[in-house]
């Protein structure tokens, strides 16, 4: 075996010696120098060799500080109850767990899972399209019979008013504008409509709240929803949100519509479009990549019930919810993950039937890291989103990403628990990361008293890593 070891770098040099030789016969002459161009000082070489552990700097400080790390993280595992978990890993490399395998509640680290579903099926690329159609294009301006305003599942779509009316504790911060679907209908020179504005959102099946969610959650954590959303199903000068959001979007466009000078003759109701109908106008959304980085930033439970609807839509049925978790089982198996212990009941963790493992959550975590869709859409600590007021004073501030998740749990003295959880990454200077997983199930867990402590320590834990050297003190010179 050493015999071969040492054989490889001797056949890479003879290789590249065979190009070299190649290179110089091809070239029968040096092309000669002009004196009157600048010839620009080239960079200097790395002096690193191509043979040594410095071409690998990521993998050998994990090598070199993984057995201190765990060292580090076992008084921190020793705090944790028997109803809560953790996984904490380097580069993939599960380092300390505590419970990993018992189902717990995750509370919104479920949106984790659809989000990572989300991108895979869907593609980060994809877009949501809102489109007004009507039977026939307009003569003279007028449309003869109903406009219908078709939704596509995005949850999103907003009034320009809605972002800054302050009734979200996060505003929407990717709109896609139903004025500018609005313009495109006058555009399109429409001045008068003689029927209805028809909502349709037919796309999903009409199930508007998920089952599972506690006291006081249905119309003020999430819901009602449908493939036809605008604002969050409020209309501007109503007071609560509408039971309908398929006709409180039909009523939202029609005041749009009217202040564009546009008449519409008939009501705003919702209902299914005719299928001989054209398109008058159409809006798309942000990219997938976007939509998920708000529903993970600010927690956003609308967003990921829709999204869920939107990966059970297929060419024979409108989106459900079951069809949506369907299809997240068997993206998680197809990953490797063990789903017997796991019970999918929503998309935003609002249910409190959901139960999940820290070993399955971790290795959908693993699977991305901090620069990518999922990583760069989790809240900063100290900065951005849910996190925005936490860690502010903590080393791990401006560095730390992480999904938070909340459930309360009144009466606090009977099950189910409440929970707090906090998944993600913590970047380490010069390459790699550590990942971590952490839902804490308990009575009055919530508490910040109670957590707070807890999620402390695990930032100070995680702020030890690495010990020796980083990446890149052992980086190429």
């Amino acid at each position: 075996m050493l015999g071969l070891v040492a054989l490889v770098p001797a056949l890479i040099l003879l290789a590249v010696h065979g190009w070299s030789s190649a290179q110089t016969d091809e070239s029968t002459a040096a092309p000669p120098i002009d004196p009157t161009v600048s010839v620009p000082t080239p960079t200097p070489a790395l002096s690193t060799s191509l043979m040594t552990f410095r071409r690998m700097p990521t993998i050998i400080s994990r090598d070199l500080n993984g057995a201190a790390f765990e060292a580090e993280i076992a008084p921190f595992l020793a705090t944790l109850n028997d109803r809560s978990c953790t996984v904490i890993s380097v580069d993939g490399q599960e380092i300390g767990a505590r419970n990993a395998d018992i189902a717990v509640i995750p509370a919104s680290n479920q949106k984790l899972l659809v989000a990572a579903v989300a991108l895979e099926r869907l593609g980060e690329d994809f877009t949501y399209t809102t489109t007004v159609r009507a039977a026939a294009a307009p003569v003279d301006g007028l449309v003869e019979g109903d406009l219908f305003l078709i939704g596509g599942g995005d949850p999103l779509l907003s009034s320009n008013w809605y972002p800054d009316s302050n009734l979200e504790l996060h505003p929407v911060t990717s709109p896609t504008s139903l004025d500018a679907l609005a313009d495109g209908v006058v555009a399109a020179g429409v001045t008068r409509v003689a029927g209805a504005v028809v909502g349709d959102g037919s796309r999903y099946d009409d199930e508007f709240f998920a089952p599972g969610w506690g006291v006081g959650v249905q119309g003020l954590e999430g819901g009602p929803y449908d493939a036809l959303m605008a604002n969050d199903s409020r209309v501007l000068g109503e007071d609560l949100r509408a039971a309908d959001p398929n006709a409180a979007a039909a009523r939202e466009f029609v005041q749009l519509l009217e202040a564009r000078g546009v008449v519409v003759d008939g009501d705003a109701v919702s209902g299914t479009t005719p299928a001989d109908t054209v398109e008058i106008a159409s809006v798309a959304s942000a990219p997938l990549s976007s939509v998920v980085a708000e529903m993970l930033g600010t927690s956003y439970n609308n967003t990921a019930e829709l999204m869920v609807k939107e990966l059970g839509v297929t060419d024979a049925t409108p989106g459900s919810r079951e069809g949506g978790l369907a299809v997240i089982r068997q993206q998680l198996i197809d990953w490797g993950v063990d789903v017997a212990p796991i019970v999918l009941s929503d998309g935003s963790g609002l249910s409190l039937d959901n139960r999940i493992t820290c070993s399955a959550l971790a290795s959908v975590v693993q699977r991305y890291d901090s620069d990518s869709p999922i990583g760069m859409g989790l809240p900063v600590a100290g900065q951005t989103g849910t996190l925005s007021d936490v860690f502010v004073d903590h080393p791990v501030a401006g560095r730390l990403r992480g999904k938070t998740g909340t459930l309360n749990n009144p009466p606090f003295n009977t099950d189910p628990p409440a929970v707090k959880a906090l998944s993600g990454y913590l970047p380490v200077e010069g390459g790699g990361e550590v990942e971590y997983v952490l839902i804490l199930n308990g009575p009055t867990i919530s508490d910040q008293s109670e957590y707070r402590p807890i999620w402390n320590q695990l930032a100070d834990t995680l702020n030890t890593y690495p010990a020796g050297p980083t990446p890149a003190e052992l980086g190429p010179r």
